[in-house]
């Protein structure tokens, strides 16, 4: 069975190792913990996390915490944390009273390593950072012992107190713990637990001047919320060794086990905390949440459903090998969510001045317009039709080719809930650009039908030129050409029409009464919504997806 057919079915290895628990009576109730770092905000390799974590836990009646590891005060602010909670919210995701910082248990932390001091099992060590990475070895050679690795207790426990007590500069000094210098696995050489940081905490202050690792931090505060399942991805299987060390080695209250899946890798993507931090400060993008980042606070403004990054995450399942998902089966995923709730809406991205010259200057007419072709509880709204529209430029070709069957001279098309209209004359300006349309409409085909049962080949949006809105939209493709971008050199991978901003858009007024910034279709363009950046006096609206589907082509392929 693939790893897309057992999420179908609601299964997936972690899910099969939680029920087995369970059943086993191994655990009598699941506990399952999110743990970000507040170093920036949330991407789509996090929502996977958290949807396995709180799913977890919603589907076997157990409970998830939401814990920030926040050990590392340089790169930490409470923006982050604010960020963080919004986005697992709007994710669909509560963690009721099970919110949790590892500044929680900084003095239990600090309390242990003393504990593993005491035993022989950690020590202070004074060389720099550079000095133990090159004593640490390789993965084909041996590490080499610390000339301090021998520090008697009693020495040890006084030198750590001090660097609590903040005697020593950045850097003089770290807590390391004494494990086996020869270990094959490298997080088993010696690793540090403690390093002197003069830094203020976003929840602490100026307490403390020592700050604990990740992989000191994390292990305990599972045990301390008494974790039954940590779950993390693969980058951490080899600190799992570790991680099973601290617990082994401290009076802890509890035994987590650390479990490791998949982490998502996306084509014409990078979720790299650090690319996605340099795209913001390197003024690459506008923020966070620009719509082009795949934080979840940029599809957020993008209009990307909760609904359908949850059904993407779903359908991908939870693998324990490494891979790459193409990044039109989140795009369908988007697509089909939106075609089954947004309203539909008419704009006109690109506008020509269509005029009907046989229909009564100085009038104008209401027709009705349906909501949503599929959903009837939608209901209809009314457009207005009057002697001067706008359709897209696109929508007209002078001279078109054998297969063009939208509008061109001579040839009949259905303006859609209207009439049937051809064009008579083409306007041009001084430079022979086309600015206008002359055309005549048939009055007996209102709503788009001819009683005579004349067919035309296409149908066309527009919107009328007295009551039309103008807009600015934002059309929004990857942030990244190749499909397998390089992270090391992103910035010269950048995709230049990644954004492609349109002025002077018309749209029909139901859009500008509806201050939302829920989705619309925009018949025959694609889904769109509106953007922070709007006002009264000006509309700004981001496309989220086009209606072309091409991942829909290759499913059908493959299946």
């Amino acid at each position: 069975m693939t790893d897309e057919s057992t999420a179908e079915a609601g299964r997936d290895f972690i899910r099969d190792i939680v029920a087995a628990d369970l059943a086993s009576g191994k655990h009598r109730s699941i506990v399952t913990r999110f743990p970000p770092e507040p170093n920036g905000y949330l991407h789509l390799g996090h929502a996977k996390s958290i949807c396995l974590n709180f799913g977890i836990a919603e589907e076997f009646g157990g409970r998830c915490n939401l814990r920030f590891d926040d050990t590392n005060p340089a790169k930490e602010e409470q923006e982050y944390i604010d960020a963080i909670q919004r986005d697992v919210r709007w994710l669909g995701f509560d963690w009721g009273d099970g919110l949790h910082y590892a500044s929680d248990y900084f003095e239990q932390l600090y309390a242990w390593a003393q504990h593993l001091i005491r035993a022989g099992k950690a020590y202070v060590d004074d060389q720099s950072q550079e000095e133990i990475r090159l004593a640490r070895g390789t993965l084909t050679e041996p590490g080499t012992n610390s000339p301090f690795r021998d520090r008697p207790v009693d020495e040890n426990l006084d030198l750590f107190a001090r660097m609590r007590a903040g005697e020593f500069p950045n850097g003089a000094r770290v807590l390391r713990a004494r494990i086996d210098m020869a270990s094959g696995n490298i997080n088993l050489r010696d690793p540090v637990l403690y390093r002197i940081l003069h830094a203020s905490h976003p929840r602490t202050g100026a307490a403390w001047n020592i700050y604990p690792s990740y992989d000191f931090a994390h292990g305990q505060s599972d045990s301390i919320e008494h974790i039954t399942h940590s779950i993390c991805t693969l980058e951490f299987e080899d600190h799992r060794p570790l991680y099973d060390w601290f617990l082994d080695n401290l009076p802890v209250p509890s035994r987590p086990h650390q479990y490791e899946f998949a982490r998502l890798n996306v084509t014409h993507t990078l979720l790299s905390k650090r690319v996605l931090t340099e795209l913001v400060r390197g003024g690459h993008v506008s923020g966070w949440d620009d719509p082009r980042m795949p934080t979840l606070a940029g599809l957020r403004r993008r209009g990307v459903p909760a609904e359908a990054l949850r059904e993407f995450i779903k359908r991908i399942g939870v693998a324990k090998a490494n891979s790459t998902v193409d990044i039109g089966m989140f795009e369908f995923a988007v697509r089909e969510t939106l075609n089954r709730s947004a309203p539909r809406r008419m704009a006109v991205l690109r506008p020509l001045k269509v005029v009907i010259e046989n229909y009564p200057e100085d009038e104008s007419e209401e027709l009705e317009a349906v909501n949503h072709p599929d959903d009837p509880s939608q209901g209809t709204r009314r457009i207005r039709f009057g002697r001067e529209l706008y359709i897209e430029q696109d929508d007209f070709m002078e001279h078109p080719p054998k297969k063009f069957f939208r509008l061109s001279p001579g040839k009949e098309v259905r303006l859609r809930y209207a009439y049937f209209i051809t064009c008579r004359e083409v306007i041009k300006n001084a430079a022979g650009d086309v600015v206008e349309l002359r055309c005549t409409y048939d009055p007996e085909t209102k709503g788009g039908n001819a009683p005579d049962g004349r067919k035309v080949k296409a149908t066309m949006h527009w919107v009328s030129a007295a009551d039309a809105v103008p807009a600015e939209i934002r059309l929004y493709g990857h942030l990244f050409a190749a499909a397998q971008p390089d992270a090391a050199n992103f910035a010269s991978e950048l995709n230049p029409q990644s954004l492609e901003t349109l002025s002077g858009c018309m749209v029909e007024p139901a859009l500008a009464g509806d201050h939302a910034e829920a989705a619309v279709q925009f018949e025959r363009q694609g889904y769109f919504c509106r953007d922070r950046d709007s006002s009264s006096g000006h509309l700004v609206f981001n496309r989220t997806v086009g209606l072309r589907d091409t991942w829909a082509k290759v499913a059908a392929a493959e299946s």
